[in-house]
Order: C-alpha cells, then structure tokens, then sequence
C-alpha cells in the first residue's frame, strides 16, 4: 500500500485533497485543495482509490485581466487554515486578534508551563487573549485538553465564543446537564476523560463530590474566569469563595499544569487577595517582595495588566517604533456622559413610605430585646422593605406580602449570610444568579397585627402602579423618550424581578409605535436571556427609526457584551455597590461599540432619604475615581456598609420620632458623614494602591517593536487589512454584486449579492442568512473586526469572507466553472509599469513543522503563498526584489492584448517554467529557515520547547499563478 506523508497532494474521490498530519498509514485525513476545515473528510485507502497528484500547470488559454493575480493571491491566503507564522493556530481560528492581544499570547509562548494571571481592564478582549492562547497550546500539542471554570450564567456564552471563534467544541457540565452527561459514560469513566473540553460551572465543581472526581481528572489547561471571586482575602470571606479557593489550589498545585486565571479586578485595594490570586500562578509569588527589582521582574513574566489608554492606539511611533506603518487604532468608546436625574415621591407614595419606616423602626426595636438572632433578622427585613420600595411598587408590594429568608436562620450569623446577598450589592457576592428575586419582609412569629399592617401597606403599593402616583416612572419614561429622540437604544436596569417586569410593562406603547420593549430578567436561563435580545433586534429590524429598550435585571450586568444592540445605560435602581453601575454599563462600553460617548442616566429620588447620600457618597465618589486613574477600584465594603447602615439607622430613627421635616437635617446626619469620611479614606488608600500597582506593574515584558516583528510576520504570510477590502471589492463586483458606500463611515460598504452567481449564493446563504442573499437586502460589510448580527468584517475570518474566497479560489481552478471568474491563473497584461518582458509567479509552499511538545514530537504542516517576479526568458532570468513583484499587483492594463498573442506567450513562458525549479526550491529553504527562526524567535525562553524544532519544505513547490506583464507600446500620457 503507498503510504503519503502530511502535505502531499492526493487525488480521491473526483477530486485533489491536502494530507493532513492527523493521518495514519490506513487512513487519510484529507482537506480539499482550497476548501476549508468544514470540508475535512477521512479516506480508507485499502476501500477506496487514493493516488499521487500533481498539480496541474496553467492553462495559457483562460487568461484573465490585470487584478487576476491579486485575487488568486488573496484568495488563496484568506484559505489558509495552517499558515506559515510562528503561531501554529492563528490561521485557523475566526477571530482576528488586535495587535496588543497578541501580548499574553508571547508570554505564554516563552513559558514551559504556562501560568498567567490576565488582568486587562474590561471590555478589551480577555476571553480572546485566554481563548487565543487555549488555541495555540492545543494546536502545538502543549496541551491536549481544556476545562474552562466560570459562574454558571456565563457557561453558553464561553461555549458559544470558544466553538464559533476558535473551532473548540466544548461540553457544558452544569447542575442542569451533569446527570444526562454521566449517563452517557462507561463503567468507572469520569466525565471530564470523556469530553476532552469542558465548561465547567464553578458553583456546581466546588462542592465535595464532583470537586475530587475534577481534580482526579483535571485537563493539563485551565482557565478560571472572573478569577477574583475564588481567592480568600481574610478571616470574613464567604464561605462560597473558600470553597472556590481551596478547588484552585488543588488545580494550581500540579506545576505540569498550564493554568490562566482572568480577572479586571485582580487587586482593588486588597492586597491579601491578590497576594492569593498570585500564588496560584506561581507560588513564590504569595511572598515574594513585588517592591524589588526581582519581584518585580518575577511577577512581569506572569501579569499582564493594561487599561484602555495603553492599547486605544498601538505600534506607533510612540511605541518607539521607526514608523506608524503597522499603527493599530482600537475604536473604544472615548467616554461616558453621566447625567443625573430626580424625582419626588407623590403625596400618597410618601405617606406609604412614612408608614413603612414607622412599622420597620418598631419591629427593629422590639427585635432588639429578643436577642441578637431576632435584631438580626428584623434589621435584613427592614433594609429589603425600604429598598423594595424605593425600587417600585410591585417590588414593595411582593416583598411586603413575602416571608423573608432570613426567617429560618437558626443563628444571628446565618441570618446576616442569608440576607445579604439579598439585600445588599457587595463586591465579593459569590454571584448575581438569583440575587434580583425581590426579597421577603416578613419576619415569622409575629403577632396579627403586625400581618394585617404587612397586608394593608401591600394593597396600598399595589393602588400606586402607574405613572400617575409612580413619578420615578412618569420620570424614566420622560428620559427615554429624549434618548431614544437622540437616536439611541438604551438598557434600563432594575434591581429587582418585578421592578423590571412592572417597567417594561408600562413602558410598552407609551415610547412610540417603532420602540420595542423587552425585559430580561432572572426568570430565564442564560441562553434564554441571549434569544430575548436577539428577538429584541429582530422585532426592531433594520428600520433607521425603529428604537430598542431592553429592562434587565443585573443576570445581565455581568459577562453578557450588549454593545452591538444598545449605546446608552438608564440605572432605575440605585447599587449600594457603584461596582455594579460600573458592571452595568461596562456591558455597552466596549471594544465594538459604534458611539464614541455612550451616555449613563442615574435616576434617584431626592426625598426617600436613601438614594442622596448614595449617591454622593457611593457613585460620585466611584466616577471621579475612574475618571483620575481610568480604570475603577471597587469600594472597600466593610466602610461602604458602614455607610449604608449609618442611613438604614437614621431613617428607623426618624420612623421613631415620626418626624415629617426634611429628611436631609445635618446635626442628624453627623454619623452618616463620620462613617462617609472613613470610607473616603479607605476608598483613597485602594486607589492609591490600585495607582501604583498598575504603574509598578505595566507590562514591560513584551516589547513594542517584538509585537511589531510578528504582527508583520502574520500579515505578509495572512494578509493585510487592506488587502482584504480590496479583495472583497473587486470580487464581488467581478460577480455582479451591487455596492455601495455609506457615507460617513470610511471603508464602509453594503453589498446587494442577490445577483451573483448560485455557487456563491449557497455559499453565502448560512453565514448571512438566506433572505438577505436572495431579497437583495443590502449586507454591510464593516472595517472593524466587532460587528453586529448581519453584518460582514472585513477581515480574513470572516465566515461570508471566507465564503467569497472559497468560491473565488475555487473558480479560478476549475476553468468549466459557469459565469464570471474573477481570478485567473494566467494573464498577459500589456502596461507602463514595466520596460521589459517581466513574469509574475505565485508561488505555494508547504512546511513540514517537527515541533516539540509535552506529548512528543508533533508534526504539522504550514502553508504559505509567495509572489516571484524575474525579467527576461525563463532560462535566463534576473529575479527581481521582493517589493519589486509586489508592485505588479498594482500594474494597469494600458493596452489591449491580442487573445491569439496572449496564448502563444503564455505558452512559451509555461513550457520554460521547469527551468527556474532550482530557484524555487532555493526560496522555499530560504522561507524554512525564516520560519523555524520566527518559531525559536517566539519562545526564546522555553528551552525544551525550542530544542528538536525543525522546519523543511516540501518540494516540488506549487506554482499555482504565472502572469506576463509587457511594456506598453504607447508611451507615457499617450493613448491606449
């Protein structure tokens, strides 16, 4: 039986394949000559006929014009699924990586065992900085399984981005999955033996059953997300985070283990949590003095830990780069316009209020002689009976006719860890599943009386719905009419289930017949959540007038990127924690977001006693730390509690003394402001510390111009921005697309490809969708990699874009393909841009790459697609520089070329190619050897990684293109 290696062209099945490094002697697996990884098959040679092919010459008679080069080149380049780069996956994933992504990526490469703590600020890309380097660990054979460990409600969403974005199929081991995933195992089998990638929820792992059966069996990669929720700060961490803790120190204690931990918040001022972040990475870490050069250079191996300011604009001159020719700029919102509006409670709303403070002062107090468990219990009901208040009328309603959870506490310590999470909005709340669920008042035992008052004050909130008696509504309503006037599609978030519900049903028909309302709230699933905001945009549809208003809960303030569909935030509840505005909004302002100035409305009553002194003590104090340092620092909870307590206590005072003054008296307030001043100063020294911290440990491990050297590799072997636009422009114009600019958006276009040819429509239909290629609905095509549902990037990795190479390319090599083909694999081009008879080659080449890994020698195969031009005869050529060749890609045609002449050229220049083999082959070791050194380049400083790699090419190489450009008769300024 003949046996193929990996990268040699065989012929099976009607058709020419690629060997793939995955084959064995009897079995091929095969890609397709120009198709895709989607097009993979297996072959049994020992069934079905499996020969050596050669790849066939041009034909001199299918000639095309003077773009035919350049759309071949391009083509065949965007098809890459493996190309010739240092990194072994970035060809075949679907996402392009900005340029600073590409850092943690070179860290982890010059590490044996990869341990990296990822603290970028939010809305840079951290998912795609952990999944690139999941990809490429896989992809070289340093890691040959995945377990990613996040909170439950961003398990679909990590899925989702790992399968579309990096062609990894991961299994989701959730409480809701594990029993259909066990039942599906072999006696004795663990689960995470069989699904080689996993989306592990962190909540359901961390108990003791399933936490050894991981640990027993933990892939050799982990990413933890959010890694800041599972680290110990002290001796008042939750119970949850203990758990959390102890399962990454079980994981992060075998060294051979690759582990990433992510996190936009790794210090905030506690230094003992960070401290414990780090040791997970690296042990020494937890001790070490981070105030020495050592330290610090220990550290910088493993932290990278940047803010928006220091990637917005990347490899410049002022990166100490010679030139801006590699300039990436990164469109993040430039700043967020906060705007703070009241309301006054009506006549009868504050007379309900009144009454409540009066009845929770008095269980408060007779709590108090009952012992500590029952002062406890009656203090959390208080708090979640003023803010279900303050929040809405069907929220106080509920809450007022339900038992709180507090109630069943057996101790006063169970009673403070059931009604905290409930009630307040601390930084360390273990997760925001569950958490807007309108908390309970009533606080078991009582007399009947205290159930009747309970009953009445319920029906008289019930009597308030409606924006006649709820002027905190008629307010918002009058604030999302004049942003959605503005053009803007807003979020209003909510703090509790039935405040959202009640909201959204009377925003419903009162914001105009072309405003969409929706609610999302924690009554869904996370995947149930991200098909409301997809139908929420569907139903909107693509009418400039139509406004889209989504009401969420916080399910929705965390981990979900909202940013295509909405650019203005509306916070209807106040947070006790301004870390959850700062969660909120961070959701629309990001990377992807079409405004440059997303706006922030806060609405807050100025006469409920509660939402004033939050917000100037609490969300003031947090913007005006955000906008010093450009990042945010969390509020030191212990002070941050003390305040909130501080105005939960003067206001079941004044319910006391049943005083109807203002509610705003200094002398009253002073332990309100005492308990501010210390916060102040807590709040201060965190971002003092958050200040130095991220001065002291700027990334400094990755150079500039080191990024800049394999950002320049990528794009000569993968291709330029620009070369894909134009790629994309002339093709389907060559197809008979109809495109048209937008105005105003540079780079911008719409495509109607209703009228391209079937072949290309097929192919395009299950990326765009089938209506909108046979309607004739505009498709935009965006310059920016973040676009929204039903538009087109125009970048290499782009599903339709890969679509159009794959026909294009396809197309030029089969020359019975019916109607136009825009690329050609000959051409004579008669043009000024040469003096002489010059010949343009392109040029394929294959790498066999022997690269070392954990698991032994893995071999795979790199391509890459060059352009070779030489003057004169075949025989006797003068091989040009290599910009020298580029330059013909831009060569016009200045006169028309006889088809019979054409041919005849064509076919003496083809019959004369066997001749400049030995100068092929020379350029393909030159192109090894460039590739094994970018390859020691990248991981200069993992010895065992680099010792045993070797590159060779594989010969003959393919010339897939050969195009003859001749001087002009006319000269310069005369006519064609």
């Amino acid at each position: 039986m003949t046996t193929f290696s990996a990268g040699t062209l065989v012929s099976a099945r009607g058709r020419d394949w690629v060997v793939l490094p995955e084959s064995a002697p009897d079995m091929l697996v095969l890609r397709p000559l120009g198709g895709a990884d989607d097009d993979i098959a297996a072959v049994f040679p020992a069934f079905e006929q499996v020969k050596s092919a050669e790849f066939a010459a041009p034909t001199p008679s299918d000639l095309g014009d003077a773009y035919a080069a350049s759309l071949l080149r391009s083509a065949l380049r965007i098809g890459f699924r493996s190309g010739a780069g240092p990194f072994r996956s970035l060809a075949g994933i679907a996402v392009e990586p900005r340029a600073y992504q590409l850092v943690p990526l070179l860290m982890a490469l010059r590490q044996r065992i990869v341990r990296m703590l990822i603290s970028d600020d939010v809305g840079i890309g951290k998912t795609v900085e952990a999944g690139l380097i999941a990809s490429e660990l896989l992809a070289q054979g340093s890691a040959s399984k995945l377990a990613v460990l996040c909170s439950p409600a961003l398990a679909e969403q990590w899925q989702a981005e790992l399968r579309t974005k990096f062609g990894i199929d991961a299994e989701l081991v959730l409480a809701s999955t594990v029993s259909k995933l066990e039942r599906g195992l072999d006696l004795g089998q663990s689960l995470f033996d069989r699904h080689p990638h996993v989306i592990v929820s962190m909540d359901f792992i961390k108990s003791t059953r399933h936490r050894d059966d991981f640990v027993r069996h933990c892939p050799d990669l982990v990413i933890v997300d959010e890694a800041h929720t599972c680290v110990a700060a002290d001796d008042n961490t939750s119970a949850q985070n203990q758990l959390r803790f102890e399962l990454l120190q079980r994981v992060a204690a075998d060294t051979e283990r690759h582990l990433l931990l992510v996190t936009a918040t790794p210090h905030s001022g506690k230094e003992s949590a960070f401290r414990n972040l780090l040791g997970l990475v690296r042990p020494e870490l937890a001790t070490v003095d981070l105030g020495s050069e050592a330290g610090r250079r220990m550290l910088a191996q493993h932290f990278v830990h940047r803010k928006r300011a220091d990637v917005r604009q990347y490899l410049t001159r002022e990166d100490g780069l010679a030139d801006d020719s590699l300039a990436e700029e990164t469109a993040f919102p430039s700043d967020r316009e906060f705007k703070d509006e009241t309301y006054k409670l009506s006549k009868d709303y504050r007379a309900l209020l009144n009454d409540a403070i009066a009845y929770a002062s008095e269980r408060v107090t007779a709590a108090d002689s009952r012992g500590r468990r029952e002062a406890r219990i009656a203090w959390w009901s208080a708090i979640a009976l003023l803010r279900s208040l303050v929040s809405s009328p069907r929220a106080a309603a509920q809450t007022l006719r339900t038992r709180s959870a507090t109630a069943t506490a057996v101790t006063a310590e169970e009673a403070d860890r059931l009604g905290a999470p409930l009630t307040s909005d601390f930084s360390d709340t273990d997760a925001l599943e569950g958490l807007d669920v309108a908390p309970g008042a009533e606080a078991g035992g009582v007399e009947v009386d205290a159930g009747v008052r309970l009953a009445e004050l319920a029906d008289r909130a019930a009597e308030l719905e409606g924006p006649a008696e709820d002027k905190k509504l008629a307010a918002l309503v009058k604030h999302l009419k004049d942003l959605l006037k503005q053009g803007y599609h807003p979020i209003v978030f909510c703090r509790y289930i039935p405040t959202a519900e009640y909201v959204a049903e009377h925003l419903e028909g009162a914001l105009g017949k072309k405003t969409v309302v929706r609610a999302v709230t924690g009554t869904l699933s996370p995947q149930q959540r991200l098909q409301r905001i997809e139908e929420l945009a569907e139903a909107a549809g693509d009418d400039p007038a139509a406004r889209r208003v989504l009401v969420a809960t916080d399910c929705l303030s965390e981990g979900v990127n909202l940013q295509h569909h909405f650019d203005a935030v509306v916070h209807y509840d106040l947070a006790w924690n301004p870390s959850r505005h700062d969660q909120r909004e961070g959701r629309v302002d990001r990377y992807g977001q079409k405004r440059d100035v997303v706006r922030v409305i806060t609405l807050w009553g100025s006469d409920n006693g509660i939402d004033g002194k939050v917000l100037d003590v609490l969300i003031k104090k947090h913007r005006q730390i955000r906008k010093d340092l450009g990042i945010s620092v969390s509020v030191p909870d212990a002070a941050s509690q003390g305040v909130t307590d501080a105005i939960v206590e003067w206001l079941l005072l004044r319910g006391q003394e049943q005083e109807q003054g203002s509610l705003f008296d200094a002398e009253e307030y002073r332990a309100i402001d005492k308990k501010a001043a210390t916060l102040t100063t807590e709040w201060q020294s965190a971002a003092e510390k958050e200040k130095t911290s991220r001065s002291r440990f700027a990334q400094h491990t990755i150079r500039p111009d080191e990024v800049a050297q394999e950002v320049a590799a990528i794009r000569d072997t993968l291709g330029r921005a620009a070369e894909i636009r134009d790629f994309v422009r002339q093709s389907l114009r060559a197809l008979d697309g109809v495109l048209r600019d937008e105005p105003g958006r540079t780079g911008d276009f719409t495509a109607d490809v209703s009228g391209t040819p079937a072949g290309l429509r097929d192919a395009l239909a299950p990326v765009l969708g089938g209506d909108a290629v046979e309607s004739g609905r505009p498709v935009p095509f965006r310059a920016t990699a973040a676009v929204a549902r039903g538009e087109a990037a125009l970048v290499r990795t782009d599903p339709a874009v890969v679509a159009l190479a794959g026909y294009v390319l396809n197309a030029a090599l089969d020359d019975q393909v019916s109607g136009p083909r825009p690329a050609r694999r000959c051409g004579v081009i008669r043009t000024r841009a040469v003096a002489g008879r010059t010949t343009l080659l392109l040029v394929r080449y294959r790498f066999h790459i022997t690269l070392p890994s954990r698991t032994g020698m893995r071999q795979l195969v790199a391509e890459d697609a060059r352009l070779l031009a030489f003057a004169g005869a075949p025989s006797n050529a003068i091989w040009l520089p290599t910009q020298d060749a580029l330059k013909l890609l831009d060569a016009t045609a200045d006169e028309n070329t006889d088809p019979d002449f054409g041919e005849r050229t064509m076919s003496r220049i083809l019959d004369g190619l066997p001749e400049v083999t030995d100068h092929l082959e020379a350029y393909g070791e030159e192109l090894a050897a460039d590739l094994l050194a970018s390859h020691r380049r990248v991981r200069s400083a993992a010895g065992e990684i680099v010792r045993g790699l070797t590159v060779t090419a594989q010969k003959p190489a393919d010339i897939l293109g050969a195009y003859v450009y001749l001087p002009a008769s006319t000269p310069a300024g005369g006519n064609a």
